[in-house]
């Protein structure tokens, strides 16, 4: 992963929240919309970003999508950052 592709993608506050919320379960674009001030467009966006970054993953179920984290990539961020620092 590329540290710069990291930082922008978490450089945007819509997006750390993003993670935030789904550190605690998976969901859908409905459920996230609920705790932002922004239309849905823009979340979708966001979580787009997300998603080619490797941050978050979506599964569809019916008619639902549900977004996740990759916990994956969060553990290879933290060494890439741990590497900067060494």
């Amino acid at each position: 992963m590329d540290i710069d592709i990291v930082f922008k993608t978490l450089a945007d506050k819509n997006r750390r929240r993003i993670i935030q919320l789904l550190k605690q379960k998976e969901m859908t674009v409905s459920e996230l919309l609920t705790h932002f001030e922004i239309t849905q467009a823009s979340l979708s966006h966001h979580l787009d970003v997300l998603k080619r970054s490797n941050f978050v993953t979506d599964q569809r179920r019916g008619q639902f999508i549900y977004y996740s984290l990759n916990h994956s990539v969060f553990e290879e961020t933290v060494n890439l950052i741990l590497n900067l620092l060494v």
